[in-house]
């Protein structure tokens, strides 16, 4: 694969194999972005589970203490009292059949996160071969399931991040932009990584945590030394 010069430059920075402290690999990913725009860094935590094992399947979310860097577009699903609390809330979009009407009939996704209050699931569900490739299905394990629809939409907008290990046992996540100060970028990435640690299932034998990397976007991956729980 041709690498563009850039990358290549970039790459150069970054010592082969060498595995860095957070406070090094956050300085070094800032330096090593190498897209015009302002890219975000993204955190890959490899673990050692067995994804065909329901109890090894990890799903949750986090709001990160610094935010994300961008302000998510919310839809909420809810009915009387509900509606109006979320509207209150600040959701960009409010309604119930009306509005999974407009997803299925003009194929309609302005929005990054669905929230919903448990009795209109069953309405939801029908769209579920829609939502649940783009990831937008409503889920009571990232709290966008939820009678708390005020403090759902809050997180959402606060800097909200949901995760899942997917079928390699890896978790990806946000955790920010190249513009956030190394101090930022440390924070929430030591909240995002705390948060995966204490998530770990009883079942798991060995080490947890087999390789955490931080690249930013289209930039090179740097290893991060697994002393989160220091």
């Amino acid at each position: 694969m041709k690498r563009s010069k850039k990358y290549t430059e970039a790459l150069s920075k970054i010592e082969k194999n060498k595995v860095y402290s957070k406070e090094e690999a956050v300085k070094l990913v800032k330096e090593t972005s190498i897209s015009s725009f302002d890219g975000s860094v993204d955190v890959a935590i490899r673990l050692n589970l067995d994804t065909k094992k329901a109890d090894q399947q990890l799903r949750g979310a986090i709001v990160l203490p610094k935010g994300t860097g961008k302000t998510a577009k919310v839809l909420v699903i809810a009915k009387g009292p509900k509606a109006t609390e979320a509207k209150e809330a600040g959701a960009d979009y409010v309604g119930d059949t009306d509005m999974l009407d407009k997803i299925e009939k003009e194929n309609w996704f302005d929005f990054d996160t669905i929230i919903a209050t448990p009795d209109m699931m069953p309405a939801l569900g029908k769209l579920g071969k829609v939502l649940g490739p783009k990831g937008l299905m409503p889920n009571p394990k990232t709290g966008t399931v939820t009678m708390d629809v005020k403090k759902a939409v809050e997180d959402v907008k606060s800097g909200k991040v949901e995760y899942r290990t997917d079928t390699f046992g890896i978790i990806h996540s946000v955790i920010g932009k190249v513009s956030f100060s190394e101090e930022d970028l440390l924070a929430n990435l030591n909240a995002f990584v705390s948060t995966i640690l204490k998530v770990k299932p009883a079942s798991v034998k060995g080490d947890y945590v087999k390789s955490i990397s931080i690249s930013s976007t289209m930039g090179p991956g740097i290893k991060v030394e697994n002393n989160f729980d220091k």
